[in-house]
């Protein structure tokens, strides 16, 4: 059985409301569902968000999951393999895009003004 997502059209997405910090995430960097949802322990479904952080945030190890991830950078800087201590790292501007198959190592980040990133998460058929 297949986890679908509601049929949504165009509307206007409340921006000061609906986020949280997902698990594992430090402080300053949260998420808003948009639409859709993982089941993670069954390895099915698909779920698109935001995800925002806070200027000067920043994660100190490498993410890895299980399923497939797109990144778009809608605004902000965010940059890309900094160290535990925030420090190095490659810096992008708005309108880069990152596409990860499952098991791919990405991180650390960090964003220094700030930043909001679009997502979609999904695992591949079976």
């Amino acid at each position: 059985m297949a986890v679908n997502k509601e049929h949504k059209e165009f509307h206007a997405v409340d921006m000061s409301t609906g986020w949280e910090t997902p698990p594992g995430y430090p402080a300053g960097i949260q998420q808003k569902i948009l639409s859709g949802a993982l089941d993670e322990p069954n390895k099915r479904g698909t779920r698109s968000r935001l995800l925002r952080f806070a200027p000067g945030v920043y994660t100190t190890a490498p993410f890895v999951h299980d399923y497939w991830e797109e990144v778009y950078l809608v605004s902000g800087d965010l940059t890309v393999g900094n160290d535990a201590q925030g420090q190095g790292g490659t810096p992008f501007a708005p309108n880069t895009y990152a596409c990860r198959p499952p098991g791919a190592y990405h991180g650390p980040f960090k964003s220094n003004g700030g930043c909001l990133l679009f997502e979609l998460h999904f695992y591949d058929p079976v």
